[in-house]
């Protein structure tokens, strides 16, 4: 009886970018081009998968190892992953153009509910005439705990590295923020070589002139990562229940459990413990608001 050919062991690589059903893992520094056997895709950048060789440069995933993280954003129909095993996520904003606190809060909460560290990366600082302006609104993330750090990617290059760079060593930090924000200009300054790996990525998934529209990763070292994810306008958070969502909003954790009833929504039920934080100006109104609208957002999801 004829013995079946020998086939390629499995070997662990990261999945650095997707475009559709395509991937590109890393393996020991080589770039392989990964599909998924069957329909199924629902890889992350930063997911540890089990792939096998189908020839040079190409193969096939066979298993994703279980995730410490997931971040992602979900709308009314479907979700959008970002990043998985992520410990880090970094928020750009800019003196101009102007930011949308919106955007911002939603990020927060993601992170909080995710489990990951975020920070808010305040770009284009030499642009001093908005600068007050700015800080004031930042005040709000700042008084929750959240860190803020000052930076000029295009006109500071040197003291935006020596102020952000030892803050990702050890860690995968994914970047998010609106266009316009100056957050390529932050990846080019942190990541050496960042371009230049931004081609070849964009080359080995035939993605051409969009090169903005996919997720990458880039390995700083074999501790340190930085994902860079294409602006956006919206952040859905549709997959976020109710109970994940009052215990993402950091400021509402020491309330919770002290409202009169015990299954208090904290929109508009008398006795509620955040409410009555609001009327005192202990909690912030807009974060009430946001939370209120995210509550409504979980109750459309039609997935």
């Amino acid at each position: 009886m004829k013995k079946p050919a020998p086939t390629a062991l499995a070997t662990h690589a990261t999945v650095i970018a997707a475009h559709g059903r395509h991937y590109l893992a890393q393996l020991d520094g080589e770039l392989l081009h990964c599909v998924t056997r069957g329909k199924k895709s629902d890889l992350a950048v930063g997911d540890k998968v089990a792939v096998k060789s189908t020839g040079p440069g190409q193969a096939v995933i066979e298993a994703v190892a279980g995730r410490q993280t997931l971040l992602f954003r979900s709308d009314q129909y479907k979700s959008k992953l970002l990043a998985a095993n992520a410990t880090q996520l970094f928020i750009v904003v800019a003196t101009e153009p102007s930011f949308a606190d919106d955007l911002v809060s939603r990020s927060l909460v993601a992170a909080e509910a995710a489990g990951i560290q975020a920070h808010l990366v305040l770009n284009k600082v030499d642009v001093t005439e908005a600068l007050p302006q700015t800080r004031n609104r930042l005040q709000l993330y700042a008084s929750l705990g959240y860190p803020v750090h000052e930076v000029s990617a295009m006109n500071m290059p040197e003291a935006t590295r020596a102020l952000l760079a030892p803050l990702l060593e050890g860690h995968t930090t994914v970047f998010i923020g609106q266009s316009g924000m100056g957050k390529s200009s932050l990846i080019n300054v942190l990541v050496p070589g960042a371009e230049i790996a931004t081609r070849e990525i964009s080359a080995a998934l035939d993605t051409g002139k969009h090169t903005t529209t996919f997720t990458r990763l880039y390995r700083i070292d074999d501790h340190t990562a930085v994902v860079d994810s294409p602006g956006f306008q919206e952040f859905g958070l549709y997959h976020l229940t109710e109970g994940m969502l009052e215990r993402a909003f950091r400021d509402f954790v020491p309330f919770l459990g002290h409202c009169r009833f015990y299954n208090c929504h904290h929109l508009s039920e008398p006795g509620c413990a955040i409410l009555h934080e609001v009327e005192k100006g202990r909690i912030s109104r807009m974060r009430q608001r946001l939370y209120a609208q995210l509550v409504h957002e979980s109750s459309q999801k039609l997935y």
